[in-house]
């Protein structure tokens, strides 16, 4: 063993103090085109169903790991979001008084990233009984989600941007944009030859959204009962 570093594992043991350098270096590591952020934006957007696919089936090195995906796509929504004063997230349940509901759904609009991973769990369970005949259990459907669930958080974050600054309200337009995007991703994943895969994939993403909004509301009036009892 050396000054500098280890005989046996060649680590350095004594790193070098972290500087403007170093950040821009890692800043860089995450976004490079070659299997970082961008490289994954562009393979989602040119052909998302087959690259997820490919990523489940045969190669995880060539995207960036889905949840850190999710997450890190989220947090720059929520940032976004929080910065142009767009209030009305892409899921809104207003509960009038009900305090415990709207802590909730203040959790819900806080967290996207978090959020975002729950309610795929709720679509993942109806694309599973859309397309039982597929051999894709229902923690690979979440990656696909993740995947997917991520770009759309970048997509509402380019019309937040264009919202705040022209001030037109384009949000819903965002959400059609998303809905047809959900439905081409998830019917290329499953099979791009059959329309029917495009219907079962946004009949899947409504389901899941609507099981989302009730799960919120038992969980409020469950929350509810704790409290006056």
């Amino acid at each position: 063993m050396n000054e500098e570093f280890c005989s046996n594992c060649q680590q350095n043991l004594k790193p070098k103090r972290i500087d403007g350098r170093y950040i821009l270096h890692e800043i860089e590591h995450v976004l490079h085109f070659e299997r970082g952020i961008l490289y994954t934006i562009r393979e989602l957007l040119i052909k998302p169903g087959e690259n997820i696919r490919h990523f489940i089936s045969e190669n995880r090195s060539r995207l960036v790991k889905p949840v850190i995906f999710i997450i890190v796509t989220s947090l720059i929504y929520t940032l976004i979001n929080h910065f142009f004063h767009i209030e009305a997230g892409y899921i809104k349940i207003d509960g009038g008084k009900d305090q415990q509901l709207n802590a909730i759904n203040s959790w819900v609009q806080g967290h996207y990233g978090y959020s975002n991973i729950i309610m795929g769990g709720f679509i993942a369970f109806w694309l599973k009984i859309f397309f039982r005949k597929y051999d894709y259990n229902f923690f690979e459907i979440l990656i696909l989600l993740c995947f997917i669930l991520g770009m759309e958080m970048l997509m509402f974050s380019a019309f937040a941007i264009l919202e705040g600054v022209t001030k037109f309200h384009l949000m819903p337009i965002a959400a059609v944009i998303v809905f047809a995007y959900f439905s081409w991703a998830v019917g290329q994943f499953f099979d791009k030859s059959r329309a029917a895969s495009y219907f079962k994939a946004l009949a899947s993403y409504v389901l899941g959204m609507i099981t989302f909004g009730i799960s919120i509301m038992i969980l409020g009036a469950l929350m509810n009962l704790i409290v006056h009892h």
